[in-house]
């Protein structure tokens, strides 16, 4: 703005240049306000959790006869979010960790070409680096001090706010120079990212599905989750919160879910690297084949046969559905990253799955769902940046 207002005095058009530069930036602050309202809810969560963390640690330190209600086998209440009441301090602290290894990543992964044009990519990119690595010690700092036992309140209270306001001035940031991205790539050519095992990040599809005698489900995937990569997709209708679910919980194989019925898969997807993952299915006889990578490994029968597909449901990415459209549980929630989802009413070929898996320019878009940016909200910290799958095979 400040290189537009010099010029603009010396040429005819400035006034128009300035007005245009004014509403620029009116569409940007109302972007960052978005982006700040959709962050306060994983940063109330985080600073819950931390919370609950140090003073279960400050319990744990006094004798045992101090502790309210003394020693009480068992009787924990179900806590989807990670049993918090039982963790020790370093698991929440990990988890932040886990936060930050995330941010890292996005950032790592932006593209400062607008930036750069105008020298200022690399000074930026390096001071947002610089608080990573600020913030990184202090979380280390802080686990050492708990582990050691070293408690005080209000040293621990301005810890935490200043871990806290570091974090949503990141996720600022970062988020407005993804959605500087955003507005020149193509609508089909983000992922979805879900650093942590919680119940409260996922993706919603705008659209439902319809009623289907046959499909095909493909998408890319990438994760390290252990124990079992969790729930990319679940679709819930009415009646049938189990209506078509793909999910891989615990040490249990990947698992297709029609109508509550079930089918191993053969996938083996958690080693950290992008993966093409489809299945194609038919009401009739419930035939089903998986492929991984463009090459069918697993097919079967017997799976759901008769039973279409209903309509008017909720389809839910990163989350298992217990109930439409919620009841989510953080032990069945998707780590990790996906991209590409997309779904077709008929059974794709061999060769169509291979198109998909290999990025050519054949490849066909989900005529029922296709992957576009507009079609999908996402919630809870979830977050949308730059992806294209031809980068991560060639």
């Amino acid at each position: 703005m400040c290189s537009a207002s010099s010029s603009a005095p010396a040429q005819g058009g400035g006034a128009e240049e300035l007005r245009s530069t004014v509403l620029q930036l009116r569409e940007s602050v109302l972007q960052q306000k978005e982006t700040i309202l959709n962050q306060k809810e994983t940063i109330r969560e985080l600073t819950a959790k931390l919370g609950r963390c140090e003073s279960q640690s400050l319990l744990d330190a006094l004798p045992n006869e101090a502790k309210p209600g003394g020693r009480k086998p068992g009787g924990f209440p179900k806590n989807t979010m990670g049993d918090l009441s039982r963790a020790p301090a370093a698991e929440t602290l990990h988890q932040l960790g886990q936060t930050l290894q995330a941010l890292k990543a996005r950032l790592e992964n932006l593209e400062f070409s607008r930036l750069n044009a105008s020298g200022q990519g690399g000074s930026l990119k390096d001071v947002l680096q610089s608080k990573i690595d600020d913030l990184e010690k202090q979380v280390l700092s802080r686990v050492n001090s708990l582990e050691e036992g070293k408690f005080n309140g209000k040293n621990e209270s301005e810890e935490r706010g200043k871990i806290e306001s570091t974090l949503t001035s990141l996720h600022q940031r970062i988020s407005d120079l993804e959605k500087g991205q955003k507005d020149t790539r193509p609508t089909d050519r983000f992922q979805l990212t879900f650093p942590l095992r919680t119940n409260y990040m996922y993706a919603k599809v705008k659209k439902s599905l319809p009623e289907m005698y046959a499909f095909t489900v493909c998408m890319w995937l990438k994760s390290n989750a252990s124990p079992g990569v969790g729930t990319p997709f679940s679709y819930a209708v009415h009646g049938q919160a189990n209506e078509l679910v793909l999910i891989e919980w615990g040490n249990n194989p990947m698992e297709i879910l029609i109508n509550d019925k079930v089918a191993k898969l053969p996938f083996t997807i958690n080693d950290g690297k992008w993966h093409h993952i489809g299945i194609a299915w038919t009401t009739r006889d419930g035939v089903w084949e998986a492929y991984q990578d463009g090459t069918q490994v697993g097919n079967g029968e017997n799976l759901a046969p008769y039973h279409p597909i209903k309509p008017q449901g909720v389809l839910v990415l990163g989350q298992e559905q217990d109930t439409l459209g919620g009841g989510f549980d953080a032990t069945q929630a998707f780590v990790g990253e996906l991209a590409h989802f997309g779904v077709w009413d008929r059974k794709l070929s061999p060769g169509e799955v291979y198109n998909l898996a290999t990025c050519s320019t054949k490849a066909l878009a989900g005529n029922v769902i296709a992957w576009a940016e507009g079609s999908i909200d996402v919630y809870g910290g979830a977050t949308k940046w730059t992806f294209e799958a031809c980068r991560q095979i060639n």
